[in-house]
């Protein structure tokens, strides 16, 4: 077959000698201009950590941590402080605590009237039983008043009077009788008008307590302490108790706050062991133990805002400045005292009552000196 192939076209293959320059050189490798930017590759894929992804570690994000909790914490407790009595406001009982007609005009500095009622509301049976209470008398659910008190805050010392439940007052519409029957014939609006007649103090504010009250809230501060100066044992009101300062329960404490029997001076006695009863709980609720403690707040506050009956006026502000001066009172910083009387029988003097009374009224309760004795009686 005739050789077809040109001559010198394949020269360079079957010719060794065949000048190299002839062959086809490979193709030089292609070079981006220098203007130009590198191709969009695609990243590198990356394996996920086993257990999902892991938070930076180091010194700088616990610092970041720490920072945020000590600024978070505070606001939180902050507000739950705050955000509980408004809670427990909603439970607080109100009453039309002023009578109409003519009173005593408006004077310096605020006057609380404090009624510790014996009004059942709250105690079931069986606890009335263990209590020793007793029902409710049928007064419309009222019940009684075991304890009235007065407490005064101005521009002076703070006073917390008590008024023994037996003094003999004028009461409008009744005549003379016990203060007390004053509530059992009107409720607060009778008993109102008939302490600003007999003393000429305006009532600025109402608050009214039960015997469930008592027990709740010394039950709920962990109990508290008092100082019995005697043995004292009454049937009546279940107290069993030894001499000496000693911690006791809300059952205990609301005994040792009613019995009257055991003492030679009955009514008188009763009356500072009220007073104490508030002070060894105004030294618990004081403690930073009751604000510290979430549980113990929630119980104080919500179990005293269910027990506790205040005039339709009355506001948390209000409620707070009472809490506070009645703890002053109670304290080094303010006076607690009885109502100047005569004898034992519970007549108020006839010389130093109207002048107590006049101290409290013009707001010059720093004046007060031995007008202010615990048992209402001259010092010695």
């Amino acid at each position: 077959m005739p050789d077809e192939r040109t001559p010198g076209e394949y020269d360079w293959l079957f010719d060794s000698k065949v000048s190299q320059a002839s062959a086809p050189q490979p193709s030089a490798p292609r070079v981006l201009p220098p203007d130009l930017p590198p191709p969009n590759l695609p990243p590198p894929s990356k394996k996920p950590r086993a257990g999902g992804p892991r938070l930076p570690q180091g010194p700088t994000n616990w610092r970041r941590w720490a920072g945020l909790a000590a600024v978070c914490v505070p606001v939180l407790w902050v507000g739950y402080l705050i955000a509980v009595p408004f809670m427990a406001w909603a439970n607080v009982s109100t009453v039309e605590a002023f009578p109409d007609g003519t009173r005593p005009a408006d004077q310096p500095g605020s006057n609380y009237l404090i009624v510790g009622s014996d009004s059942r509301k709250g105690l079931t049976a069986e606890e009335q039983k263990e209590l020793k209470t007793g029902k409710d008398v049928d007064n419309g659910g009222r019940g009684r008043t075991d304890t009235i008190m007065l407490l005064h805050v101005g521009s002076g010392k703070p006073v917390l009077v008590s008024i023994p439940r037996d003094s003999i007052v004028p009461i409008p519409g009744y005549g003379t009788q016990k203060i007390n029957a004053s509530y059992a014939f009107g409720g607060p609006e009778l008993l109102v008008q008939t302490m600003e007649a007999a003393t000429g103090v305006h009532i600025d504010q109402y608050v009214e307590i039960g015997f469930a009250g008592v027990v709740k809230l010394v039950d709920a501060v962990g109990g508290i302490e008092v100082c019995p100066k005697q043995d004292a044992e009454d049937e009546d009101s279940g107290l069993d108790i030894k001499k000496g300062c000693q911690e006791v329960d809300g059952k205990t404490a609301l005994a040792y706050a009613r019995t009257r029997h055991a003492y030679a001076t009955g009514d008188i006695q009763r009356v500072q062991n009220q007073r104490e009863v508030i002070a060894g709980l105004g030294q618990k609720l004081r403690s930073p133990a009751t604000v510290i403690d979430p549980i113990r707040y929630f119980q104080v506050i919500n179990g005293g805002a269910a027990v506790v009956t205040v005039d339709e006026g009355a506001s948390i502000p209000a409620m707070a400045k009472f809490g506070l001066a009645l703890s002053s009172a109670m304290g080094s910083a303010g006076y607690n005292c009885n109502v100047p009387i005569a004898d034992l029988a519970v007549n108020w003097d006839s010389t130093r009552a109207p002048q107590f009374w006049e101290h409290l009224k013009t707001d010059t309760t720093d004046d007060l000196g031995d007008l202010c004795t615990k048992d209402g009686l001259p010092p010695d």
